[in-house]
């Protein structure tokens, strides 16, 4: 990816403040590029070379390229990503009036890092659910794309002890301000008008329900003085979608290639779109219909399962195992754990290092493990492994300050995984 690359993925991540506009915007890459459509309620017609895709649930999405070598006998090439981030979610019922103050409560969506919410300028985005004037039911995205929110800090005044011994409380202290109001004010009121003002061709009579999360409104943005790093929100994970889906499109039509990103990965991924759902499994199966060449298809198969890792924070180097602190820039990271938070193993990561020192060029890679005294994360990629037995590794590209609401990354990183998984996808016979 060159730099024109680097500020596409930026105006992707800008453009995708929810899962569900990120498969959106990916569902309309893939339609340029010539993939056809497919439902899950209706039949198949795949012809060999043939490139598709599907959306479960408007927050997970699954494109492959229908090889012409049987994946029976060849496998299947898969690279892993997914769509969530952790956020703030707005509750079914949140309007809160204190002190003229209309507030909106929230939920805690996934590992947030929560200091980093305060004092940002908040929109609001995600789906809705509405009937519309004939009665029918209509689910629409909407992302209200201004400040509109914000959730303020209390002044040191009143809490000297804010810079020493700092704590939260997601009940009471995360309550977004929307606007000044001696009333109560409906806010799926608030919701109807602006989905007139979004969608005017549908004319919306009751909003029914809803998934809205906020997000900082501040876009994503080259820093640093030789403009070597990437600063924005949701780099976890849609850095590595946008690479991967970039990926897949270079993908040549010799072996099936297929690129899945599941929704609900910050939560345990326990859903219809999670990657503990059956949605892998249902495509494979539709490729493979009969259920001894499944097992023989994905014991010849390999996944990617990319996801970020954590840079070696220069204030806080003892935070890392020693000679395993990835660098920004430095390459991708092949993530390790013992007790298969990770899916990584000897095989598979040597796959991964035959890979990246084939032609045209190495790819540099290193090599991340938590210390043995602390707990790490996990992927897509051991519950992907468990549910359907392909081998995985877990990589991805070294940050700073995952789950915040705003984390760095390199944009050296950013070239160097898409020219990796680029490769995988078009290697002529992976050493498996």
């Amino acid at each position: 990816m060159s730099s024109t690359k680097v500020n596409e993925l930026l105006t992707f991540i800008q453009h995708s403040p929810t899962p569900f506009h990120a498969v959106s915007n990916l569902s309309a890459l893939f339609s340029e590029h010539g993939f056809v459509r497919l439902d899950e309620k209706n039949d198949w017609q795949l012809a060999p070379a043939g490139k598709y895709f599907l959306v479960r649930s408007d927050s997970s999405i699954v494109a492959f390229i229908l090889g012409n070598d049987s994946c029976v006998e060849q496998g299947i090439r898969l690279v892993g990503a997914h769509s969530d981030s952790p956020c703030l979610k707005v509750k079914p019922t949140p309007e809160i009036l204190k002190n003229d103050y209309l507030q909106l409560g929230v939920e805690i969506y996934g590992g947030v890092l929560l200091n980093p919410w305060f004092d940002r300028d908040l929109s609001l985005a995600g789906k809705i659910t509405a009937l519309d004037d004939k009665g029918t039911l209509v689910s629409v995205l909407i992302d209200f794309k201004k400040p509109i929110a914000t959730i303020p800090s209390l002044a040191i005044h009143l809490d000297r002890e804010a810079n020493s011994n700092k704590t939260v409380n997601p009940q009471r202290e995360m309550n977004a301000i929307l606007w000044q109001s001696k009333e109560k004010t409906s806010f799926k009121e608030r919701l109807l008008k602006q989905a007139a003002l979004e969608h005017p061709e549908l004319p919306l009579t009751d909003i029914l329900d809803y998934n809205l999360s906020f997000y900082d409104t501040q876009p994503p943005a080259v820093i640093g003085m030789d403009d070597e790093f990437i600063a924005s929100a949701r780099l976890d994970n849609l850095l590595s979608t946008y690479v991967g889906a970039r990926a897949l499109l270079n993908a040549d039509s010799t072996c099936t290639s297929v690129f899945i990103c599941n929704d609900h990965e910050e939560i345990g991924s326990s859903s219809e779109v999670g990657a503990q759902g059956t949605l892998l499994n249902d495509v494979i199966a539709r490729l493979v219909p009969n259920v001894i060449d499944q097992q023989k298809c994905m014991r010849r198969s390999l996944m990617l399962s990319v996801d970020n890792a954590h840079g070696i924070h220069p204030n806080y180097a003892d935070k890392h195992d020693q000679g395993h602190g990835p660098e920004l820039n430095a390459g991708p990271v092949i993530k390790f754990n013992a007790g298969q938070s990770y899916a990584t193993n000897s095989e598979t990561a040597a796959v991964l290092r035959v890979l990246a020192v084939s032609t045209p060029s190495t790819i540099p890679l290193q090599n991340f493990v938590m210390r043995a005294d602390l707990r790490c994360g996990s992927t897509i990629g051991p519950i992907t492994a468990t549910n359907s037995g392909i081998k995985t590794v877990d990589l991805g590209v070294a940050t700073f300050a995952m789950h915040s609401i705003r984390e760095l990354g390199g944009v050296h990183d950013v070239n160097m995984l898409h020219n990796l998984l680029a490769r995988f996808y078009t290697c002529e016979q992976l050493p498996i």
